[in-house]
């Protein structure tokens, strides 16, 4: 490529208009629900509490594609019961679910995969069983909020994200709209980049982003090779050439080692970011070396993103205040949900910062981040995994597709927007925890 490089600040300028509504939505998410859908707070069905349990499939419904997270850990449950068994007895994806006194059910995936200090989803029945009993779905700042010394100190608790997401589905089909419209809508759609799987050549991460490119995808991130201790960082670098010469010139490119890159490592690897006008550098080091992170981000014009292994919506300002990253990037289930997602945007965007939402797993993994998305000012990607339709599941009515253009059109369905097919879903059932 030639002409001069853009600054890193150009890229992330943009302008940041924030939207009058959405603070609301974080205060008094009931309000907001029936501002967005022109009636009158008190005329909200009863949002009064009734009933919890998880939703246990059979392990063959989990599909041909469980994709984990890059770097994370395999698929796991939520709810009781152990993996052992023949086909059919095995329990497979689970799912937690809220009913509301007015029959409103609220669904949300539970899973095992992120590095997260305080990560398990194992007991979550119990403790929602024990923490909604009677409470009103109206309450929910209350029911997930992370301000007690002990969450403050340790890390988000994980079963918050499954509670506060399971909330806003109820919300948005209390009011018959997509969480988003209650967020605050922004955009209608989103621009996608195909994400791949950590695949294992050159030749494969050019079949790769060719694939991408026939479906439709108009950017593409690597997951590279391997993992430490085994990890090649000059593979990488081939890896990364050989991407911006298939890709071509024009099209916007980004990298993720999850964090497994030495400081002399990543400023080799990021040097030649620079030099192929990649966009973005996204876990270049562990999350705790903010110290590297400092001097990698003063030192290279890629954006530096950062944020998916932060525990806590309060650990990002020494993040921010110390300059460690260029760009803001969460993952709900470590933060506590769509709430606290919606907080780091919000926070990211008052320092003038993008912030670029993860994105990884099956359609409600995607759902959750893609309605922050939706929402926020300060965001313009929308992370696809990688071949489009390895996540999707049989019990699913609704499918998340890029249009012609490259983009993902906003649900229009209520609540997070992606409707399950009950027929085939209870033809799945293993079990349901109560």
């Amino acid at each position: 490529m030639s002409g001069k490089k853009a600054s890193r600040r150009d890229f992330l300028g943009a302008a940041l208009a924030a939207p009058a509504v959405g603070a609301v939505a974080l205060a008094d998410p009931g309000r907001a629900a029936a501002q967005a859908a022109g009636i009158k707070r008190g005329d909200l069905p009863d949002m009064t509490i009734k009933q919890v349990k998880v939703l246990v499939l059979k392990a063959e419904a989990r599909g041909p594609a469980n994709a984990g997270a890059p770097g994370g850990g395999g698929r796991g449950g939520g709810g009781r019961g152990g993996a052992t068994g023949p086909p059919g007895e095995r329990p497979g994806e689970k799912f937690a679910t809220i009913v509301t006194n007015s029959g409103i059910e609220g669904n949300y995936v539970l899973t095992d995969r992120y590095f997260h200090p305080n990560w398990s989803n194992m007991g979550w029945l119990e403790y929602a069983k024990g923490a909604l009993a009677g409470k009103s779905v109206l309450d929910l700042p209350a029911l997930t909020s992370q301000w007690r010394p002990s969450l403050r100190r340790y890390g988000q608790l994980s079963y918050a994200a499954a509670i506060d997401n399971c909330c806003w589905d109820i919300l948005g089909k209390a009011v018959g709209l997509p969480v988003y419209r209650i967020l605050g809508a922004y955009r209608d759609r989103v621009r996608a980049y195909a994400s791949s799987q950590h695949l294992r050549t050159v030749e494969d991460f050019v079949a790769d982003v060719k694939h991408a490119m026939s479906d439709g995808f108009t950017a593409y991130k690597i997951h590279p090779p391997g993992g430490s201790p085994s990890h090649d960082y000059k593979l990488d670098m081939e890896v990364i050439k050989a991407v911006r010469q298939t890709g071509g010139d024009d099209m916007p490119l980004m990298y993720d080692p999850v964090g497994v890159l030495t400081r002399d490592e990543a400023m080799k690897v990021g040097r030649l970011l620079d030099q192929l006008h990649y966009v973005s550098f996204e876990d270049a080091l562990p999350t705790k070396d903010i110290d590297g992170l400092v001097e990698l981000a003063a030192a290279l014009d890629v954006p530096v993103t950062m944020g998916e292994f932060v525990p806590s919506p309060y650990d990002y300002v020494p993040y921010i205040l110390r300059g460690a990253l260029d760009e803001v990037r969460f993952i709900v289930d470590n933060i506590g949900g769509i709430t606290s997602g919606m907080k780091v945007a919000r926070m990211a965007e008052c320092f003038n910062m993008m912030c670029q939402p993860h994105n990884w797993g099956t359609t409600l993994d995607h759902a959750v981040h893609f309605h922050c998305e939706l929402a926020m000012p300060n965001n313009i990607w929308f992370e696809m995994t990688q071949p489009m339709g390895i996540t999707d599941r049989p019990y699913f009515k609704d499918k998340i597709r890029i249009d012609k253009e490259g983009y993902v059109p906003a649900p229009v369905k209520p609540g997070l927007g992606y409707e399950f097919d009950r027929g085939v879903l209870d033809n799945m059932m293993l079990r349901v925890e109560s």
